[in-house]
Order: structure tokens, then C-alpha cells, then sequence
């Protein structure tokens, strides 16, 4: 079991390890952000929540702009100065107490996060073998939800006081890990060489006009829905769908976080081309829409039936979430031209934010309020989605042989 847990020694390691640093300090400040806005700050939770959602939207708009200088200046420079600029981001909402205010660091901290995000792909592509790439991400992912759970429980200490400079400690204790990624990036990992680009790629925002790539990003974009499901959606089914007992949510939510850092590992190993990732993502999408299937049955049912189904839904869930990211993870780096890993990486990273922008709203109108036809709804586009990656990864693959065709054909 040790071996699923501890990365080998080199790169893997000190990414995974970078990677539970940031997550211990980002695992804090999520279950303390609202709280600490709304009944410390005096916003309403109106206020709170449209200023989240205007800043992932302006996340998302500056997303392949900022993936672009990652390309140019290099990704581990830019994970450097994303992570300063998170840090200060993050120190600010102590100071904060108008909501103009608010507005400009909520916009600062997602631009940063998400490029953050987008600049350690780059790096891991940059310096990790193309067929380690899935295991790598597997022991990264693995430390990350290590680390979102120690830093809930300490959020969650938090919560119990209750009082100003508890939420201080939490935010003080995310901006310092967010200068401890810094640092360790910058002095323990080595910068990226330089690519040389081809010239159809010289441009900016080339992944603008890569249509299959697109396709596929979208295509993940619909598969991240699982995220909001389990953090939105499945507390309120089991509220006002269920008969089971409400504290059954902290349940569900440990059984997702711990089974993957245990097991994503062992999955990801499974992953070693582009067939197998996308074989992947197929059963993803089966498995998801099975998950659905069990979460629909829960409603109506005695509260120890209703429990059972809920536990099962959720190893399901965490299972299909598991090896989707292990498939999606070689495919986005492996259809990403050289050199432009950053501004593909950024586009591809933007699934995560459309999932949080509209799978709020999306999922409880379709199960909240859809019932068990919405269960069976949204498993039928896990289904889909699953099942339309391959034909798109190998369109991807036809456009990019023939463009290296063309330029071997240019050069000669």
C-alpha cells in the first residue's frame, strides 16, 4: 500500500509533494471562504456568489492568454510568479471589506489559481517521460486529495471557533502555502528547455484553431460535471430526495476523498498510450452513468436502503471520476504540440471551470428537481460523453499526422 502512496523518487515526487503543500492550504480555505464572507465580512450570500462567479468568468476568459506566456516565458517561471501572486491574493481578503474589493482579489486568485494549475501541466509535460505522464498525475492527484482533507479538518477547527482571527489563521495559512509551492518549485524542480515551435505554431492561441482539440476539451468539459455533483448537488438530493440521515453527506464526501488518494495510483498505471487512455474514458462514462443509476434509486427508499445505494453511488462516482482523469490526463498532454503545452493546458484546464461556473445551477435543476428521470438524464451524458471521446482523440490524431506531414513535406 506504501507504494501507492509514496511517489518514486525525482520529479514525481517533488510535484506531488509541491502538490499537497498548495492543496493542504486551498482544502482550508474552501470550507471557510463562504462562512468568513458572509458572517464576518457582512456579505450576502447574493453578493458572495455572484463575485465567485464573475471572477471564474473573467478566469476563464484570460485562461489562453495566460497559458500563452507560460509557453513563452516558461512554465516554471510562471508557476512561480502565479503562486506569489495567489499568495497575495489570498493575504488580501483579510484587508478586505468593501466588495469592489473583493471583486478585484476573487479575480486575482482564480486567474492565478487555474494558471497555476495550467503552468504545472506545462512542466510536468516538460519534464516527465510521455508514458510516465499518467502514473505521475496519478501520485499528484492522489497527494492533492491527501492534502484537500487535511486542510478541511483544520478549516473545520475553524468553523467550531468561529471567530475573526480563526478564519485569519486559515487564510494566512493558505497564502503561505501557496510562497512554500513557490519556493519549492523554483529551487527543487528544473526549469523546462527550451522547444523549438514550428512555424504553424508560432502564432498566438494556436489551440484556438485546433478544432479536434476543442472538441475533446468540451467533450471533458461535460465529464467534469462530477466534480459539482458530489460538492453541490448530492447534499441537496439527499436533503429533500432521501430518507437518509443528513450527516450521511460528510460520509459520502470522505469516502470520495479517500478512496482516491488510496487507489488513483493503481488506476492511472493502467493508462501507457492513446488507445488505452482513451479505453479509459469510455468506461468512465459507463461507470458514471451506472453511478447515476444508484443515486436515482435512493429516492423513496427506507433510510438504510437509501444509505446503501448513496454509499454505492459514491464508489461509482469516485471510480469512474478516477479513471476518467487517468484517461483525459495522456490525452490532453499527448495531443498538446511541443512548445505550446501552456495555452493547451489552459484550454483543456477550462473544463474544471465550466463545471464550477454552470454545474451548480445545471445539476440542481436536472436531479434536485428532475428527480430520478434527472439522475438518468445526466448518466446518459456521462454515456455519451464517454463514448464520443475515442472518434474525437482520433480525429485529433488524423489532423496532427497530417500537419506534421506538411511540414516535413515544407522543410524538404
Amino acid at each position: 500500500m506504501s507504494k501507492l502512496l509514496i511517489p518514486p523518487s525525482g520529479p514525481t515526487r517533488m510535484f506531488a509533494i509541491t502538490q499537497m503543500i498548495s492543496s493542504i492550504g486551498d482544502g482550508a480555505y474552501y470550507v471557510c471562504v463562504a462562512m468568513y464572507f458572509t458572517q464576518v465580512v457582512g456579505f450576502s450570500p447574493a453578493e458572495l456568489g455572484s463575485g465567485l462567479t464573475l471572477a471564474w468568468l473573467v478566469a476563464f476568459v484570460v485562461g489562453i492568454p495566460v497559458g500563452h506566456l507560460i509557453d513563452r516565458y516558461g512554465p516554471r517561471s510562471m508557476a512561480v510568479l502565479l503562486a506569489i501572486g495567489a499568495s497575495l491574493a489570498i493575504g488580501s481578503y483579510m484587508f478586505v471589506d468593501a466588495f469592489p474589493l473583493f471583486i478585484i482579489a476573487a479575480c486575482v486568485y482564480t486567474i492565478c489559481q487555474r494558471g497555476l494549475s495550467a503552468a504545472q501541466q506545462a512542466l510536468i509535460a516538460a519534464v516527465m517521460e510521455k508514458s510516465k505522464f499518467s502514473e505521475a498525475k496519478g501520485y499528484i492527484q492522489s497527494t492533492f486529495n491527501m492534502g484537500l482533507s487535511t486542510g478541511a479538518a483544520i478549516g473545520g477547527v475553524a468553523l467550531l471557533i468561529g471567530s475573526r482571527h480563526a478564519y485569519f489563521v486559515v487564510l494566512a495559512l493558505d497564502a503561505v502555502s501557496f510562497l512554500a509551492y513557490a519556493w519549492m518549485i523554483l529551487r527543487r524542480l528544473p526549469a523546462a528547455a527550451r522547444t523549438e515551435i514550428s512555424h504553424s505554431h508560432q502564432r498566438r492561441f494556436t489551440v484556438l484553431r485546433d478544432r479536434p482539440y476543442m472538441l475533446i476539451s468540451a467533450i471533458n468539459a461535460f465529464l467534469m460535471l462530477h466534480i459539482p455533483l458530489i460538492d453541490v448537488a448530492l447534499p441537496l438530493w439527499i436533503a429533500r430526495r432521501t430518507a437518509a440521515p443528513h450527516w450521511i453527506v460528510a460520509l459520502l464526501f470522505l469516502l470520495n476523498t479517500v478512496t482516491a488518494a488510496v487507489f488513483q495510483v493503481r488506476i492511472s498505471r493502467g493508462v501507457t498510450d492513446m488507445g488505452s487512455a482513451t479505453r479509459f474514458v469510455r468506461l468512465a462514462g459507463i461507470i458514471l452513468l451506472f453511478s447515476c443509476l444508484a443515486f436515482a434509486s435512493s429516492a423513496g427508499m427506507r433510510s438504510l436502503w437509501a444509505s446503501a445505494l448513496l454509499v454505492l453511488a459514491t464508489i461509482l462516482q469516485v471510480l469512474g471520476e478516477m479513471v476518467q482523469f487517468s484517461g483525459t490526463w495522456t490525452i490532453s498532454f499527448g495531443l498538446a504540440p511541443d512548445g505550446k503545452q501552456g495555452e493547451y493546458q489552459s484550454f483543456f484546464g477550462s473544463g474544471f471551470t465550466v463545471a464550477e461556473l454552470v454545474g451548480p445551477l445545471l445539476l440542481t435543476s436536472l436531479v434536485v428537481y428532475g428527480g430520478p428521470l434527472g439522475w438518468i438524464t445526466l448518466g446518459a451524458v456521462f454515456l455519451a460523453a464517454g463514448l464520443s471521446m475515442g472518434p474525437a482523440v482520433r480525429w485529433a490524431e488524423r489532423a496532427k499526422q497530417s500537419l506534421e506531414v506538411l511540414h516535413t513535406t515544407m522543410e524538404s
